[in-house]
């Protein structure tokens, strides 16, 4: 199958998918569709794959939270040397090209594995992530944030463990470098006026929109993440994450539910975006009273679970001091 194939099947079907589970499903089948075709084009021009490696997701594609379009965040880590480093950065080069031709859109960031600082030899990721988290500036916590949420789509699973293991280590010896990441994700856009309105974007082409990913989702992705550093649990996605924890924090099934009903609101109120920068914003007058009153409570109780994750983890980590 090429990419005009699939790209072909994706606009035939990805409209069909009844929730926001299926929506993720069928951007699993469909990626998965495009990588093998990419890593067959790379086999057929420079031979077989050299060394063991793994492709992975980062950002929503890991966290399994993709709306109906989405941009491209990935790696890949390779059980090699710099002389396979071409290779990789040749594969991920495709492997960009051909998602791109399908209709994902490239990262403004350029988090892909095109890239040399996404993709690289397994030992190198054990230092790049470390020294993210060493130099402590906002950059490089995003990017090690950016990193950590991250599944492995095609390859040896084992090689993204092994490297998420050192943070671990890292995080143990360190504990307080969990105070400057909860200090990088703290800021929470507001969203919820004096009077209990809502606060959407007051002027240019989204005038009147929520952006519902930095008002709401955000504080319920970056408390789950602050929680299974500081537990040192690997899963990726939001809703694993919270299956994984609960027993630690039964506090947190309430907050579970919530974020599935978020979920799946999102889902009805991005649906029919027709460009990329759309699925992350909902007009305010496409929302009935009851809706509004709906996107509010997932607004505070978000604001809500981050406080109490701060204050938990800064308790936490006062014992170690």
């Amino acid at each position: 199958m090429n990419y005009t194939k699939i790209r072909e099947w994706r606009e035939q079907y990805i409209h069909q998918q009844e929730n926001h589970e299926k929506l993720n499903q069928f951007h699993d089948e469909l990626m998965m569709k495009t990588i093998t075709t990419a890593m067959e084009k790379v086999k057929q021009e420079q031979g077989d794959i050299p060394a063991p490696f793994a492709f992975f997701l980062m950002g929503s594609a890991a966290r399994k939270e993709q709306s109906i379009w989405s941009d491209q965040d990935h790696g890949i880590v390779f059980d090699g040397t710099n002389k396979h480093q071409a290779y990789f950065q040749a594969l991920g080069s495709e492997i960009v090209k051909g998602l791109e031709m399908v209709g994902y859109e490239r990262c403004d960031g350029f988090v892909m594995a095109s890239k040399s600082l996404w993709t690289k030899p397994v030992e190198e990721w054990k230092e790049q992530v470390i020294s993210w988290l060493k130099e402590e500036s906002w950059q490089s916590l995003r990017h090690f944030s950016t990193f950590f949420d991250s599944r492995v789509f095609l390859g040896e699973e084992t090689l993204l463990q092994e490297v998420k293991e050192v943070t671990f280590s890292y995080i143990q010896e360190q504990p307080m470098i969990m105070n400057r990441l909860i200090d990088n994700f703290a800021f929470i856009h507001k969203s919820i006026g004096l009077f209990g309105q809502l606060l959407p974007q007051q002027n240019g082409k989204r005038a009147g929109q929520i952006n519902i990913k930095t008002t709401t989702l955000f504080p319920y992705v970056n408390s789950l993440r602050l929680l299974v550093l500081w537990n040192q649990i690997s899963e990726a996605s939001t809703a694993s994450r919270f299956t994984a924890l609960k027993e630690t924090y039964p506090f947190l099934t309430e907050y579970e539910v919530l974020f599935e009903k978020l979920q799946a609101f999102k889902f009805v109120f991005t649906k029919d975006a027709i460009e990329y920068d759309g699925v992350h914003y909902i007009p305010l007058k496409n929302l009935s009273k009851e809706d509004k009153q709906e996107l509010k409570e997932y607004m505070k109780k978000g604001a809500e679970l981050f406080e109490r994750t701060k204050k938990l983890i800064e308790k936490e980590c006062a014992k170690w001091s």
